[in-house]
């Protein structure tokens, strides 16, 4: 069973977040901790998690026996810097039923991804939290401008393409609906616009063959998916591509990417230097 990337928490900027991230053992743990015994199944997502002072973007895979497996996003995606630091683990779970791999997001668009767990995996569980574009009119009309288009589709054929990659079947949680906050403008500042944004919805599940078994398409809405699939790793079916992404062209996106990620790590730095990443505190 997967959920999200980032099932406990919107990302967007919102100083509020530098006090969301969890202790080691918490709340959320505990439930995944708990159904998975209770249903007997294998239960992943992630949460920003606090350990020795930062915090990451930590992916828990939890066993019907409690066992627990975690995976720190290697590198953060864009305001994501503002909230975490990335990881070096290699995202590989040895588990009783075989080896699980788990990627996150862009890290699913990376080829250092696809090296790492490439002929090494019996299964992929991945999970993202991917923004369409801001309502902004540099970008034109939501859902038929060309940069929106291209990532909704770039996010579509991500699952079935990291799969074919490593060789491996897939399940992809995806959260879909409105999101809004803010957005940093100037790298080593505060300085911020409001931004409404909407998250796409491409929750899939891919067999070995590389098939889309089940898929929750984005007009549908948050919800959940089921289907049946082998687990099992096969021949890998494509080559991974001598460069930096896996997509051969990212446009727009990649400025994007390195501007937000320079706003993002500033921001970072400035919240710890003033103390102010904490761990959640409820109320109850």
């Amino acid at each position: 069973m997967a959920l999200p990337e980032f099932f406990t928490t919107q990302i967007v900027y919102d100083e509020r977040l530098f006090a969301c991230s969890l202790p080691p053992e918490n709340m959320a743990l505990d439930l995944l901790t708990q159904k998975a015994a209770k249903y007997q199944a294998r239960i992943g997502g992630s949460y920003l998690e606090m350990r020795d002072g930062d915090v990451f973007n930590t992916y828990v895979l939890v066993e019907p026996n409690g066992k627990v497996h975690r995976h720190d996003k290697n590198l953060p995606t864009m305001v994501e810097n503002t909230f975490y630091v990335g990881g070096s683990d290699d995202g590989l779970c040895e588990t009783q039923d075989g080896n699980i791999g788990i990627a996150m997001c862009w890290e699913m668009i990376r080829s250092q991804t696809a090296r790492r767990l490439r002929d090494k995996v019996d299964f992929l569980m991945t999970g993202s939290h991917w923004w369409g574009t801001p309502d902004w009119a540099i970008f034109g009309p939501r859902h038929t401008n060309q940069y929106d288009v291209g990532n909704q589709n770039m996010m579509h054929i991500t699952p079935g393409k990291l799969a074919e990659l490593i060789g491996a079947p897939l399940l992809h949680a995806l959260h879909a609906g409105a999101l809004s906050g803010e957005m940093l403008m100037i790298p080593f500042t505060n300085i911020a616009s409001k931004v409404n944004l909407y998250l796409i919805g491409e929750t899939q599940i891919i067999d070995k063959d590389g098939n889309m078994i089940a898929r929750l398409a984005p007009e549908k809405g948050a919800g959940v998916i089921c289907g049946d699939i082998e687990i099992a790793r096969v021949e890998p079916r494509a080559e991974i591509p001598d460069r930096f992404w896996l997509p051969p062209k990212m446009g727009l996106i990649k400025m994007f990417w390195w501007h937000q990620n320079l706003c993002g790590k500033s921001a970072y730095r400035r919240a710890k230097k003033n103390n102010m990443l904490t761990t959640y505190k409820s109320n109850n």
